[in-house]
């Protein structure tokens, strides 16, 4: 598997990887207001372009085949830069390994860029790499989605959490 930076040419791949990974993890996903579909999709032009020049955005490719993708970005918080991954996706079928291997990508991106803080919605498949890096986790991740969007945008609402005590 090697990880490396995209471009224009992956474009394709990339939109059609992430409207697979979509309709996978809903199966209404075609079904639901085209508006709420585009907001679903991580791979616009317009966010494949921002993406592409981040320096801390990857894609996990085998042999020609994407494999997964992690969308990453520096942000400035005033007194010190962090980079935020914005989603780390990755095939049903994809080998083991890589999503530490796209996680690792964005950890030596940042720290070669000497930015010392990674943020990032602990998924299941970042569960494992991220306690092995020894991630604090300050909190519940949350997205506030306004508009009509509130309505079918996934996640649970956080009163539909269970109570951790």
């Amino acid at each position: 598997m090697r990880y490396r930076t995209f471009g224009e040419a992956d474009y394709a791949a990339l939109q059609a990887l992430d409207l697979r990974l979509q309709r996978a993890a809903d199966p209404a996903y075609d079904t639901l207001p085209e508006r709420e579909r585009e907001g679903r999709l991580h791979t616009s032009p317009a966010a494949l372009k921002f993406y592409e020049r981040s320096e801390h955005s990857f894609v996990a490719d085998q042999g020609g085949t994407l494999q997964g993708f992690v969308l990453a970005q520096a942000v400035w918080q005033g007194d010190r830069p962090t980079v935020l991954i914005r989603t780390l996706s990755q095939t049903p079928d994809a080998p083991a390994g890589t999503p530490e291997g796209l996680f690792q990508a964005v950890i030596k991106s940042a720290y070669d860029t000497a930015v010392y803080e990674v943020h990032f919605p602990v998924s299941p498949a970042l569960h494992a790499v991220a306690q092995a890096e020894g991630t604090r986790v300050l909190g519940a991740y949350g997205v506030c989605h306004l508009g009509s969007r509130t309505q079918t945008a996934p996640g649970s609402r956080l009163g539909e959490l269970p109570d951790k005590g």
